[in-house]
């Protein structure tokens, strides 16, 4: 896992066309708590409704989350459900060059009355399906192949999103194959719950969930049900590179072409919504391969990111830094709020993409008493995460003298972790926080005392990188230095 992390950290942008069904999901939200006078019904009284990216929008969102440059390719209807899809495309950051717009069709809207009742959390009541399945115009398909092709030379992968509405015809899916491995490209395929995947023959690598799985095989020979016998019978009935059976809460069956099964496992989920776990799956390992991923990497990265997507309400785009830093929580369970640097970087890149204000301060932090405490909660009040550097045991005598630090580090690493007002702690072994402040560019740093901003040691640096400083109060006499002394001499403390 350690070796994902660190490919993650090395992501860049990389190009993808996404060729499928392109969909509109809609949430319907309102109060349920309520039954019709006239029949034994829930009246849904709306307050708001939610637009997102389904299907191939929803893969080629997560793409784009990803790092993602994304292209388009499929149909639209001439409609307002398609023109408020194509924005939604271009605000994620995806091209639309590939989409050709039919009037004679409406756009697929799957559009989800979603019901609140007893302040519960929400709860889908029903479903409606604007859709045509009918196979499209000759001039359509044409149109789409043509963009297609035109497409995939400047392509890293191509990604077949199949819901079965109609564009992803057997015709047009050996036509994209055909292309792709003429110009040495991956076909990365998440398929529909069809019979026959032929239309999907020579793809690299195909991602369908146990049950369309078992939908396909029924006609193989040998009709297998178990999940390694499935991968192995489409995997050399459909000239696969590998195949990844997705296995809902028990994670992803993996098998490579010259290899055996494993199964990958995921961790437990507090599950809300399994819309668009399947498109994230097909993103995440496609941004996986196009940067030098293994298989075995790619389908724990999917894992990560399907776990996330599962654990919201409708189909949602989850960014990289929020997958690296499920990725580590996966890693390291067990860590509460001490952190390496490497690791606290990855997890305030997850807080910077959900726009937290960091703030960080650092100190020896021996002898922890109320000053502190209440420094601690003026710091944390500055805004949404609170970083606390601690300086080594070295460090400490160095500026603390014989006897010092009276608690070694880890014992003021843990005192600190038990802090509600603390977020994260970082040990660090500089004279001065300067590195650390590189490292973790935080957007407020602060310090406790009485003196000047201009007279803390970082403040050229802070100033270069244009980081806001402030001092926060100080409390006279409750300082770790007065207290030790203090109990030295066998005096009183100050207020005691």
């Amino acid at each position: 896992m350690s070796d994902l992390l660190t490919s993650l950290a090395g992501f860049g942008a990389f190009k993808v066309l996404v060729v499928g069904d392109f969909m509109l999901d809609e949430l319907v939200h309102g109060d349920a708590s309520r039954l019709s006078p006239d029949a034994p019904v829930p009246v849904l009284t709306v307050d708001r409704i939610e637009r997102t990216g389904g299907g191939a929008s929803n893969v080629a969102a997560c793409l784009a989350g990803l790092g993602g440059l994304v292209q388009c390719c499929g149909v639209l209807g001439g409609d307002g459900a398609g023109a408020h899809l194509q924005k939604s495309l271009e605000a994620a950051g995806c091209g639309i060059d590939g989409i050709v717009s039919d009037a004679d069709r409406p756009t697929t809207v799957k559009r989800n009355l979603v019901g609140l009742a007893q302040h519960r959390h929400p709860q889908k009541m029903f479903r409606i399906d604007i859709e045509s399945s009918a196979p499209l115009s000759a001039s359509s398909m044409d149109a789409v192949r043509s963009r297609a092709l035109s497409l995939i030379p400047t392509m890293d992968a191509v990604c077949i999103e199949d819901y079965g509405k109609g564009v992803c015809t057997p015709e047009l899916c050996q036509a994209v194959i055909e292309a792709a491995a003429a110009a040495g490209i991956p076909v990365l395929v998440d398929p529909a719950r069809v019979d026959d995947y032929a239309r999907y023959a020579s793809a690299t690598v195909m991602t369908p969930n146990r049950t369309e799985a078992l939908h396909a095989c029924a006609s193989l020979p040998g009709s297998p049900t178990d999940p390694a016998e499935m991968a192995a019978v489409l995997l050399e009935a459909y000239d696969l590179q590998a195949i990844v059976i997705t296995l809902d809460k028990y994670g992803a069956l993996l098998l490579e072409r010259g290899g055996e099964s494993v199964v990958i496992p995921t961790s437990e989920r507090a599950v809300y919504d399994v819309t668009g776990a399947g498109d994230m799956v097909l993103a995440a390992i496609t941004a996986a391969r196009c940067h030098n991923l293994s298989w075995h990497d790619a389908v724990m990265l999917s894992n990560a990111a399907a776990g996330l997507e599962v654990e919201v309400f409708g189909a949602h785009a989850i960014p990289l830094a929020q997958v690296a830093c499920e990725v580590l929580r996966l890693q390291s369970p067990n860590t509460g709020k001490i952190r390496t640097r490497r690791d606290l970087q990855i997890e305030l890149g997850a807080h910077r993409e959900a726009r937290h204000r960091i703030v960080l301060t650092n100190g020896c932090f021996d002898v922890i008493h109320a000053g502190h405490v209440a420094y601690l909660r003026d710091a944390r009040e500055q805004g949404d995460v609170l970083v606390v550097g601690i300086n080594c045991d070295e460090q400490v005598h160095l500026m603390k003298g014989d006897g010092r630090p009276v608690y070694g580090l880890d014992d003021r690493m843990a005192i600190l972790s038990e802090l509600a007002c603390v977020d994260y702690v970082i040990a660090f072994d500089e004279p001065t926080a300067d590195e650390l402040i590189v490292a973790i560019t935080p957007d407020l740093y602060v310090k406790g005392g009485d003196y000047a901003i201009e007279e803390i040691t970082e403040y050229p640096l802070l100033t270069e990188r244009g980081i806001e400083c402030r001092v926060l109060s100080h409390r006279p006499g409750l300082g770790s230095t007065d207290i030790v002394d203090a109990v030295r001499e066998g005096r009183s403390l100050p207020g005691s």
